[in-house]
């Protein structure tokens, strides 16, 4: 299954490239859990989930939920921190995969949620 799930953030990856997104790490593990990737989108660090469904009746994003949200915020306050980055804009996305990798249906859903209210 994680072969399956590298292929698809290898084209989540490929779909930010074509939006003007600057790849600059995936799969960054912390304690906290994974990030799927980070990014810059013009002055903006972007942390991105990639969630992906071959076969589903409901939208990938929508397995996003409030646990899922809180790790990724922690993990993404673990980055920040051990990369020394400060002043910097973040926001929150999900590129949102659905179908076979052959022909697939993405969106991306900038600012999907934010960090407001969360601490380490």
């Amino acid at each position: 299954m994680r072969i399956l799930g590298k292929k698809y953030e290898i084209l989540a990856s490929k779909y930010l490239k074509d939006n003007n997104y600057k790849i600059i790490e995936t799969n960054f593990n912390t304690p906290m859990g994974e990030l799927d990737i980070v990014a810059k989108d013009g002055g903006t660090l972007v942390f991105v989930e990639v969630k992906a469904r071959k076969n589903s009746h409901y939208e990938p994003y929508e397995s996003v939920v409030k646990s899922k949200i809180k790790k990724i915020i922690k993990a993404s306050l673990i980055y920040v921190k051990s990369k020394g980055i400060k002043n910097t804009e973040i926001r929150y996305d999900v590129v949102s995969i659905k179908g076979d990798l052959s022909d697939p249906e993405i969106s991306l859903i900038k600012n999907a949620f934010n960090a407001e209210g969360y601490f380490i």
